[in-house]
């Protein structure tokens, strides 16, 4: 294995570790409900708290360039360590609402320095063949992000609090590998000096602001989506009371098989283009938000978690490629803060997005509501159209 490809594995493998942190509190949602006697309106209230976080943490890296002006593993190993704190005081008795709030968006701002850092640290080391790299990376924040729902569905129902203690444990180990492991790269340009002005500076590039308005539109589906899995999975399994689903375990793999996507994407960006592969990836994922309600009236589990296993691969498959698309028309010394800010952005989106779906489930029991999610793609596709070659 060669340094770079050596490299990569280990910031494949911490960034699986650290954004496990992500939907810690999701794998355990019921359990917290329960626990501490929560609205059934929570899921969306946590899930969009820690998006919050994340995006004031990246609001802050950016406009202080920090993954640009610091060593990007001294930030990447900082974050995981004060991630893992407040992840891990989840387990404490005597929360309420807005303490466990308090902590999911205090998690959501270290990852801030986790996810889009990890992403700069790739950048650093490739330049032929980034594409790949992202997908590799991005598919490890997929499994990430599902992992906590494997554990779940293979522990016990009670033990809950050992859900959260395990991926606060992983995330500091991923920390400390990347800060033992991970020197900086070769192609690092670091910033001499504070530039508050580089938040603006990037959306003067057109190609920047296509692949940026891409990703925009890309991030109103993905962690709505993503959050509501286990919601879409347990509204089949009531309107088809003779089907037995393991919603815990099926979350995990509808999640967890995007980490494919993203890497066939990769693959297939080298061949074919990355912008023509993240157009594709984002028009399958449209369609599978149309569709959606229709799937429901077919009384099959084969048919519908295979449909969602379709969706969770497509729905993420465009992510890394877009992440290629905006580090390439970045300028070097600032492409860690332009990484950042389009995340922070993107982040905010998936707030407006989870809070509005979750006044709509809510509200109506109409499966029809699954179509809201086909605005962003829709959104993504037409700037990625108008965009000239």
């Amino acid at each position: 294995m060669t340094r770079k490809n050596s490299i990569l594995f280990i910031i494949i493998i911490a960034q699986f570790c650290c954004t496990s942190l992500w939907f810690a509190s999701n794998g355990v949602m019921n359990d917290l409900v329960n626990t501490f006697g929560l609205s059934n309106s929570a899921i969306g209230h946590l899930t969009s708290v820690i998006q919050f976080g994340f995006i004031v943490g990246t609001l802050v890296f950016a406009v202080l360039t920090i993954a640009d002006r610091f060593p990007p593993s001294k930030v990447f190993f900082v974050c995981a360590l004060l991630g893992a704190l407040f992840n891990s005081i989840i387990i404490w008795d005597d929360h309420n609402l807005y303490s466990l709030l308090s902590l999911r968006f205090l998690t959501g701002f270290f990852l801030a320095g986790i996810y889009p850092v990890g992403m700069k640290i790739a950048t650093d080391y490739f330049e032929k063949g980034l594409g790949i790299s992202l997908g590799f990376l991005v598919g490890a924040l997929v499994l990430g992000t599902a992992f906590p729902h494997l554990l779940k569905g293979l522990l016990e129902p009670h033990m809950w609090k050992s859900v959260i203690l395990f991926t606060s444990i992983i995330a500091i180990l991923g920390g400390l590998l990347v800060f033992l492991s991970v020197p900086n790269g070769p192609y690092r340009v670091a910033a001499k000096h504070l530039d508050v002005s580089a938040f603006s500076k990037v959306f003067k590039n057109t190609k920047f602001r296509a692949a940026a308005f891409g990703y925009f539109g890309h991030m109103w589906e993905l962690y709505t989506f993503w959050a509501f899995v286990p919601v879409l999975l347990k509204t089949y399994n009531d309107l088809y009371p003779h089907i037995n689903l393991n919603i815990p375990l099926l979350s995990f793999i509808v999640i967890g098989i995007g980490g494919l996507g993203c890497v066939i994407g990769g693959y297939l960006s080298q061949r074919y283009g990355t912008k023509k592969i993240a157009f594709l990836a984002l028009l399958l994922s449209c369609i599978c938000c149309i569709i959606c309600p229709f799937i429901f009236t077919i009384n099959s589990e084969i048919v519908f978690v295979g449909f969602l296993i379709f969706w969770g691969i497509v729905v993420i498959t465009d992510s890394p490629l877009f992440s290629t698309l905006v580090a390439q028309n970045a300028s070097a010394e600032i492409k860690g803060t332009a990484l950042t800010i389009v995340n922070c952005i993107g982040f905010s989106i998936t707030v407006v997005s989870i809070l509005l779906f979750n006044v709509l489930i809510e509200s109506t029991n109409s499966l029809f509501i699954y179509m809201v999610l086909a605005i962003g793609p829709l959104f993504g596709l037409l700037a990625l159209s108008n965009q000239k070659k």
